[in-house]
């Protein structure tokens, strides 16, 4: 058997006998009745939880539209037509609406940046980058986070959230009230927040009983959400499915949908798992290409090995992640760091090392080898290599499973 995946803009290559190959997870056959800005649509005229937005928001209110930053792949530019259409149809004044995009802990946007999500709307709406450093306090969560909320947010009458459901390595899922915490919240609240990602239950693919999306959505009641219009991508990044409505129940019907394309039951985890984020530019760096490593924990044994194939020629990828990976003298320093002092960026840099607390890792990569090796990874340049050790490793008998889209599947 030959398999392919993903390298930067070129690919890698494996063959395996047919008796070692457990599966190659890819995404479900689904059908999308609607797609692009039609499914948006479709989703603004049949509200989930919901009344018509023309009964939510009122000509003379004003209006924040949170809406995702240029790291994420939410579409904002097909999503936003329909929904100002649909504002303009009730009679909402251009001068009422703000789009907000939603930084988190990321740098500000440029000027065309902040076109081309927009789109269109670039010239008709007042467009802002979310200030962490101007934000008003609306209270505590039940677990003490301040629900610090950038001004333009918080001073509004109504808010509207857009963003893209997908797997969340600690949240569970995106989007929901992750418009609102982390995405227009202080480093302060959002610190508090994510350093609930070691707890065991908070992992991808869960809601109920997650600290951290539990979290998540008491800031939102406590901030206050009005609407949220959500979609769901294909592995091109196309929309086929939307929701709109009420933020909690019509996020949970989006996460239903994504649960039908991406989230793959295996009989048995297997003793090697190999896995792509798919190529560029998902695999530009370490940074990202964790995204499919934590994915695909979740399919290999205790003492397995896990092959990650991602290009990372521009190396790890953010600042704060590096400095955590070259200060730490083994993968224990990273998960021990980030419980006395939780910092963005150094997060990740846990999360590898919680993922090698059960299994070892071969990273296929541009990478420097010694660089690769600081990361506490075994460095490759060629995937096939990567397998053959693997099997001497694990016997010749070992099961393996692949996972060419791996920042999609769980």
């Amino acid at each position: 058997m030959k398999l392919t995946f993903g390298f930067g803009k070129g690919i890698q290559e494996v063959t395996l006998p047919d008796q070692n190959l457990l599966g190659v997870l890819h995404a479900n056959a689904v059908t999308a009745e609607e797609t692009g800005g039609q499914a948006v649509r479709q989703a603004l005229e049949h509200p989930i939880g919901a009344p018509d937005l023309a009964q939510v928001i009122h000509p003379g209110e004003k209006i924040a539209i949170v809406t995702s930053d240029i790291t994420r792949p939410c579409p904002t530019w097909i999503i936003l037509p329909q929904l100002l259409e649909k504002l303009y149809e009730n009679h909402i004044a251009r001068e009422d609406i703000t789009l907000v995009f939603a930084l988190g802990s990321h740098r500000h946007h440029t000027p065309e940046e902040m076109r081309h999500l927009a789109g269109s709307a670039y010239d008709e709406i007042r467009c802002v980058d979310s200030d962490p450093d101007d934000c008003i306090c609306v209270g505590l969560t039940s677990r003490g986070t301040p629900v610090d909320i950038t001004r333009v947010v918080a001073e509004a009458d109504r808010r509207i959230c857009l963003g893209n459901i997908e797997y969340h390595y600690f949240a569970g899922y995106s989007g929901g009230a992750k418009a609102i915490m982390p995405g227009v919240s202080s480093q302060a609240a959002i610190q508090h927040n994510h350093k609930m990602m070691l707890r065991e239950e908070a992992h991808a693919g869960k809601l109920a009983g997650n600290p951290v999306r539990e979290d998540i959505e008491e800031a939102g009641r406590l901030c206050g959400i009005d609407y949220i219009v959500n979609v769901v991508l294909d592995e091109h990044k196309q929309i086929i499915h939307a929701v709109a409505g009420d933020p909690l129940e019509a996020h949970r019907a989006g996460c239903r949908f994504l649960d039908r394309l991406y989230y793959k039951p295996i009989p048995e985890q297997a003793d090697i798992v190999i896995v792509s984020p798919g190529g560029a530019p998902k695999d530009l760096n370490l940074y990202q290409t964790q995204k499919a490593l934590d994915n695909a924990k979740y399919s290999v044994r205790d003492g397995g090995i896990i092959i990650l194939i991602g290009s990372c020629r521009e190396g790890l990828g953010n600042e704060n992640f590096s400095r955590w990976i070259r200060e730490a003298e083994k993968p224990e320093d990273l998960t021990a760091r980030v419980q006395t002092k939780f910092e963005l960026g150094g997060h990740k840099a846990a999360a590898i090392a919680m993922v090698l607390q059960r299994v070892r890792i071969y990273l296929v990569t541009e990478m420097d080898p010694e660089l690769t090796a600081k990361c506490f990874m075994k460095p490759y340049t060629s995937a096939q290599q990567a397998l053959e050790d693997a099997f001497r490793e694990l016997g010749a008998g070992a099961g393996v499973l692949a996972i060419p889209c791996g920042g999609s599947i769980l």
